[in-house]
């Protein structure tokens, strides 16, 4: 696709399907767009009837979900039935797009891959080499875009700097740029989240468990390329917001935040099992993701709060 950009490690997503332990076909709401809508009805047979069955037109038209908030779609298997018989083309878009996100531009988009999905966030958390996006043309950009451009780049290159410990590199990013993270013990943290709206009663655990814990710290410098990796994901999907609201230095600490929280609750996760394993890492990163990212809500509240500190 012309003009479209994506990390270096975009490629090598698949969807694990019926595999997935975190199914993107339960719990979620799942609506469809009006082109989809419009092939539906144009299909025949028992997928017909099927469809007609498990959609509701109320507001914009979506499938009803079934016990356990199930998609009506989603077979025994977890493999989609619509998939099976009339191919992904007959997808709707929320269901083709995800766990991808876009950032637009004035003449190019930007696609990446969402946290929330278990085995996207295994492909961006065990990278080794550093966050990097393929170079723009010139042309393609305003003069905005070209300064904002550079100044993510060099967040990208001061917060890959492994001949210093990942704490510091966080630190010397945001005195840098004269930036203030809010001083919060992980208890104050805790408080902050568990206020907010929840999907998964696991989530709320994890933050009471976190609010109890003593002697939180980081889970150890071993985790230093984890962390980075997960940092610059933050950087790379919610900083360009900043074009819009001039909240670049609330975004940098929107990043810090969702890194320490994760951070954590990982060390709280080895204090009690006595290890932290990546996929218990990537599962606590999976889980932040979707309670937190994927709640515009919650996204903003976190915003704000940062709004306050400068």
């Amino acid at each position: 696709m012309k003009n479209v950009f994506y990390p270096f490690y975009y490629d090598e997503f698949k969807c694990i399907g019926g595999v997935c332990k975190h199914n993107c076909c339960i719990g979620w709401e799942i609506d469809i767009d009006p082109d989809t809508y419009k092939k539906y009805q144009k299909i025949s047979g028992a997928l017909s009837e099927r469809l007609k069955a498990n959609i509701s037109t109320e507001d914009t038209p979506h499938f009803v979900l079934q016990q356990e908030e199930r998609c009506p779609f989603l077979n025994e298997d977890n493999l989609c039935d619509i998939i099976l018989e009339k191919g992904e083309n007959f997808l709707c878009q929320i269901c083709s797009d995800h766990p991808r996100f876009r950032n637009f531009f004035a003449h190019c988009t930007e696609v990446g891959l969402g946290l929330c999905c278990e085995e996207a966030a295994r492909l961006i958390l065990s990278q080794k080499e550093p966050f990097f996006m393929p170079e723009k043309p010139i042309d393609l950009l305003t003069a905005e875009e070209i300064s904002f451009f550079r100044f993510r780049n060099n967040i990208f290159k001061k917060i890959s700097d492994r001949t210093v410990p990942f704490s510091e590199r966080i630190a010397s990013l945001c005195q840098g740029y004269g930036i203030s993270f809010p001083k919060k013990s992980h208890r104050e943290w805790a408080d902050v989240f568990l206020t907010f709206e929840h999907m998964d009663d696991d989530w709320i655990s994890l933050l009471k468990s976190l609010k109890q814990a003593e002697g939180v710290a980081s889970p150890g410098r071993e985790w230093d390329m984890v962390l980075e990796q997960l940092f610059s994901y933050f950087i790379y999907r919610h900083l360009s917001g900043g074009l819009e609201d001039g909240r670049y230095g609330e975004r940098i600490l929107f990043a810090t935040l969702g890194t320490l929280m994760i951070s954590f609750l990982a060390s709280v996760k080895k204090h009690i099992t006595g290890v932290l394993t990546i996929e218990s890492f990537i599962e606590l990163a999976r889980l932040y993701s979707s309670e937190i990212e994927y709640s515009e809500d919650n996204t903003e509240a976190l915003l704000e709060l940062m709004e306050d500190t400068f």
